[in-house]
């Protein structure tokens, strides 16, 4: 059974591997390996302490995916939060990215952001299928926005409305 829960510096290590994981799959996230432990602690730490938007999926004590909508922090623009996400390959296909985007967009809307934002690797089709179910729309292509292995890709940009 998967729990989703928001964030918690008691599963720090945990996140990390996950987070490690998906990264070095160089396919998903814009960075190739997880921050150290403790770089990512004190992020953990800076989204508790703020009361910022992280939930985490676990699958008894290891965490399996993760999902945070941070607000921007310049005016004019904090109304606006931008989303970020990951599942480990063991756990996908299963309906947890959706209850994790799901439960961020709550807690999205109940602290008063009015639209998140996310950028999508265009190969990524299975999160962009997920993303369109829940009401994103595109907004534009970043052409080329990554050359990695000497492969191409674009980068969608999407936006869900939250009022």
């Amino acid at each position: 059974m998967i729990t989703v829960l928001p964030t918690s510096e008691l599963y720090v290590d945990s996140f990390h591997r996950c987070l490690d994981a998906v990264a070095r799959e160089r396919r998903f996230l814009a960075f190739l390996e997880a921050p150290p432990v403790g770089a990512l602690r004190e992020f953990i730490r800076a989204i508790v302490s703020r009361g910022a938007i992280q939930f985490l999926a676990l699958d008894g004590d290891a965490v399996v995916g993760w999902c945070d909508v941070l607000a921007r922090d310049l005016e004019g623009f904090t109304h606006v939060g931008a989303l970020g996400m990951g599942v480990a390959s063991s756990h996908r296909r299963r309906g947890i990215g959706e209850r994790l985007v799901t439960a961020a967009l709550e807690r999205s809307r109940a602290a008063g952001l009015e639209r998140v934002e996310l950028e999508v690797f265009r190969s990524n089709g299975p999160a962009i299928a997920l993303y369109e179910k829940l009401g994103f729309t595109h907004e534009g292509t970043k052409r080329g926005a990554r050359k990695l292995d000497g492969v191409y890709d674009d980068t969608e940009m999407m936006a869900v409305s939250l009022q």
